[in-house]
């Protein structure tokens, strides 16, 4: 699994940090998706697609 993300269609939900937060993180000075693992363990797959699922502006990716 590969998780991309696009900074310019997040929408700063933070969604995916809730759902995911040793995934991805948000940028302190606008709040925007920051991908920690582009490249996550075992485990996290399933945390990463409720991510890709849950996000309003459709920045997250998955690619294998």
């Amino acid at each position: 699994m590969r998780v991309t993300v696009d900074r310019a269609l997040c929408c700063s939900s933070g969604l995916c940090v809730l759902t995911a937060p040793d995934v991805f993180d948000q940028a302190d000075d606008d709040g925007r998706v920051v991908l920690l693992l582009a490249d996550p363990p075992e485990g996290e797959e399933s945390a990463v697609e409720e991510a890709v699922a849950c996000c309003p502006a459709g920045a997250i990716g998955i690619r294998d």
